[in-house]
């Protein structure tokens, strides 16, 4: 399959020449079945540093959480989705349409993570002069802008000029304007900086319902660990690639290379090690240090591969000897972990 597809060949101003008719027929009979958001081998660089590293990537609805470290290439492949950046090799298509080409930049919504506004309007203001550049007339801007102030919660608040706004009103702004155009993509980049704890967790509540409307959610987020109470899969970037794609278990399934680390506390932790030395999934056992007011530890940490087979062996362990279990957690089955273990210890 060829990179580029040949019928979308940019013209000298930066344009894309289509045939007339035959074009928008085919994005109309494939859009039903087509992917929200598709990368398809997609490349980009900035002179001789690449950004993005032959992503292929398939998004339908629900939220899909986008992390990584400082560099991995997430912004850039936010930029890429959002048809703000062309990719040097590849393919980005919403809905069946080439990102860049306008009726692609319709069905998308963008909230970046730089705060960039004209300080002296209020916030009704600035998300209403984003309507008009939409091309909503004054009376559907009106409309649309007092719809989406109440739906991310700034009714009342927005009539204060965005110069005095907190780093949470900031965002509720920047989140509005994004939805102004009920957009299919809807592309998030740390949506959750600088919000507290109702704010937050208003805003889980919005991306759910969202999410159940069919919309399709990229949410980049440094938040790990509420972005993965959030999302239906996380697409983990490292070094400008894909490391990995799917929920956090499914991910975790795959690192079988990378033990997981158990917490176990038992009433006779050295009788329970030398039984799950004898498992093929333990890799090691570390006695944990007593606390206080013990003067022997009961607890023990283990790091076995394979965890489904390891619980599995552990809980017939159990049953068949009769120990005295009285903890047993996962210390890093989580997305810092994942991420941590894909990243080589720099997450």
């Amino acid at each position: 399959m060829e990179n580029v597809d040949s019928r979308l060949m940019t013209n000298g101003s930066g344009g894309a020449r289509e045939v007339a008719g035959a074009s928008e027929l085919r994005a109309s009979r494939s859009s039903a079945s087509a992917p929200i958001l598709l990368f398809e081998q997609v490349s980009k660089w900035y002179s001789s540093v690449i950004g993005v590293n032959q992503v292929t990537l398939e998004l339908r609805g629900g939220i899909t959480g986008l992390v990584g470290a400082n560099g991995a290439g997430k912004s850039t492949l936010l930029r890429l989705a959002t048809g703000q950046l062309r990719p040097d090799i590849g393919r980005v298509t919403i809905s069946g349409v080439d990102a860049m080409d306008w009726r692609a930049k319709r069905l998308v919504g963008y909230c970046p993570d730089d705060d960039v506004f004209y300080e002296e309007m209020s916030g009704f203001q600035f998300v209403e002069a984003m309507a008009r550049l939409c091309g909503y007339t004054a009376g559907d801007a009106k409309a649309r802008t007092e719809a989406v102030i109440e739906q991310v919660g700034m009714a009342g608040r927005s009539d204060r000029r965005i110069r005095g706004y907190s780093k949470g009103m900031r965002q509720r702004i920047k989140l509005a304007q994004a939805l102004l155009n009920d957009p299919t993509l809807l592309v998030l980049d740390e949506p959750m900086s600088g919000i507290d704890p109702i704010g937050r967790q208003e805003f889980v509540e919005l991306f759910m319902s969202l999410s159940a409307a069919g919309k399709c959610l990229l949410i980049s987020s440094h938040e790990l660990e509420e972005l993965e109470k959030l999302t239906d899969h996380i697409a983990i970037m490292a070094r400008g690639r894909i490391a990995a794609v799917g929920s956090v278990m499914q991910i975790r399934d795959l690192l079988d290379n990378h033990p997981l680390a158990i917490r176990i506390d038992v009433a006779s932790p050295r009788e329970v090690a030398s039984h799950l030395l004898d498992l093929p999934e333990v890799v090691g056992i570390e006695l944990c240090d007593p606390l206080p007011d013990e003067t022997e530890s009961n607890g023990l940490i283990v790091r076995a591969r394979n965890p489904r087979k390891f619980f599995c062996d552990f809980g017939r362990l159990v049953i068949e000897e009769g120990f005295d279990v009285r903890r047993v957690e996962s210390i890093d089955d989580s997305t810092q972990a994942i991420l941590g273990y894909l990243l080589g210890g720099r997450a």
